[in-house]
């Protein structure tokens, strides 16, 4: 056999061996013994739509507005993120943040703010928990009892109005 032969010989050889390699590495990458269905390492959660959300802040804001009430309304998911936020005409520029924090208060704890506050007397160090705000106008959005999300409003002259209002951005979901 000539050097030329031997060559051609062994490119096809390494050619086809490579092939056959990377066939099965291919193969093998596209073959999946992950997670099924049934596997009890993961979960399922509800969220609130990107609509759901807005028409909970949409009711919450219209019924602030019917009470001459400037305010910011935030609704945020389950793992605190906000979904939406609508700051109405005329609300303070602190009312947006206020109302975030009012929002992820009542989801991480499913439960009013207003109730939460309570808790203060007992437990002063939960103010300390970032992202939290301990002040009336914070609804949790439950579904089976199990909180999906939060709605936080803030602006009007007192918590009770303001959670007067983020009770309605909930109750606009049930309709």
């Amino acid at each position: 056999m000539n050097t030329r032969t031997r060559v051609l010989t062994g490119t096809a050889l390494a050619v086809a061996l490579g092939a056959g390699t990377f066939g099965a590495v291919s193969a093998s990458a596209t073959q999946s013994d992950g997670p099924k269905g049934d596997d009890k390492n993961f979960t399922t959660s509800t969220h609130l739509t990107v609509g759901a959300a807005t028409r909970a802040a949409q009711a919450a804001l219209e019924a602030a507005e019917k009470e001459g009430q400037k305010i910011t309304v935030a609704v945020v998911d389950r793992n605190g993120n906000t979904v939406v936020t609508l700051r109405g005409d005329g609300a303070g520029p602190q009312s947006y943040e206020s109302a975030q924090r009012k929002a992820y208060t009542a989801v991480s704890w499913n439960a009013p703010t207003s109730v939460l506050v309570g808790r203060l007397a007992q437990t002063p160090n939960l103010k300390d928990i970032p992202g939290t705000l301990f002040l009336a106008g914070g609804a949790p959005v439950q579904a089976n009892g199990a909180p999906v999300a939060g709605i936080g409003v803030a602006g009007a002259p007192s918590g009770d109005l303001d959670e007067k209002f983020a009770k309605a951005g909930v109750d606009a979901l049930g309709k």
